[in-house]
């Protein structure tokens, strides 16, 4: 079985976008090269590795059990990299990572902003997910690290505390729900509501809503926090966001009202396969990550 290192980072770019003309634009590879590669490899094994279809293809039993193996291998070889980027100063590196709303609302920028700094020569593929797909991808060895929710089951990843997030309803000051301390998630969906457009956290809510029977009834959806916050305030509707993003982005005539459910207070957490076995960069940025959730109390050291 001779398979080498192009051919395994092919298989895993032609499962991973569904497509083998996907799989060999992202291998920046002609389309020719990479069928003739494919089925290469099949003749090797003496059985099909993917499933033709009109939409595209999907791996057969063979081609999964090719395709883990593929991945902890192209996985392995950019830890070797990532540890003698360490000796090599005039080199670059790069660290993928994962992370949900809640992360992404202040301790993820926080970190990457002191991390960033002291290792110039580090870059950092950073992607919003939900907390459920960033626990299959670093599984899967799609990103080193991730930052995700402790609602969320994280198989055999290990698990690192980084904090706590509270989702909490923003209300105008006007509104009557403004003059109450605290309210449950059920009595606001008969309420008009703003929020973001996609990502993480509108998909966190979408579920509980529908654990509930109901839909969230948004009247406007937006990008940014604070652009939800100055729709609330004009009194269009209602808001749940991370307090972390109301004291960050703080708007006058609103008022935030606690959230009583359990769901709304949610541990952050950093994931991987291994922290042992993570490249010295993505290692660095995992402190990094702690050093922000403690407070930034010490200087990072250069790599």
């Amino acid at each position: 079985m001779r398979f080498d290192l192009t051919d395994l980072r092919l298989f895993v770019d032609i499962v991973q976008s569904g497509s083998i003309s996907k799989g060999a634009a992202a291998a920046h590879m002609a389309l020719a090269s990479a069928s003739e590669r494919v089925t290469g490899m099949e003749q090797v094994l003496g059985t099909p590795l993917l499933r033709r279809g009109r939409r595209g293809v999907t791996p057969t039993a063979a081609g999964r059990a090719l395709l883990q193996h593929a991945r902890i291998v192209t996985l392995q070889i950019e830890r070797m990299r990532g540890d003698l980027r360490a000796f090599s100063a005039g080199l670059r590196g790069e660290v993928r990572m994962l992370s949900n709303t809640a992360g992404l609302v202040d301790l993820v920028p926080a970190a990457l902003r002191a991390f960033l700094a002291a290792h110039p020569h580090v870059d950092v593929d950073l992607e919003e997910r939900t907390s459920a797909d960033i626990v299959q991808a670093v599984a899967e060895g799609q990103a080193h690290i991730g930052v995700i929710a402790g609602s969320a089951d994280p198989g055999a990843l290990q698990l690192r505390g980084l904090g706590v997030d509270r989702l909490t309803v923003l209300a105008a000051s006007h509104h009557p729900l403004a003059a109450r301390e605290a309210v449950g998630f059920a009595e606001l969906l008969d309420e008009p509501f703003v929020g973001l457009g996609s990502g993480a956290l509108h998909d966190h809510l979408e579920q509980h809503a529908g654990r509930l029977g109901r839909r969230i009834g948004y009247r406007v959806r937006l990008r940014s926090f604070e652009a939800v916050a100055r729709l609330v305030e004009a009194g269009v509707g209602l808001a749940i966001l991370p307090l972390a993003a109301i004291e960050r982005h703080p708007v006058d005539g609103v008022t935030t009202v606690r959230l009583t459910d359990a769901w709304a207070q949610r541990h952050l957490l950093v994931c991987a396969t291994d922290f042992g076995q993570l490249t010295t960069h993505a290692r660095l940025l995992v402190e990094e990550l702690e050093r922000q959730a403690d407070g930034p109390k010490r200087p990072p050291q250069p790599a």
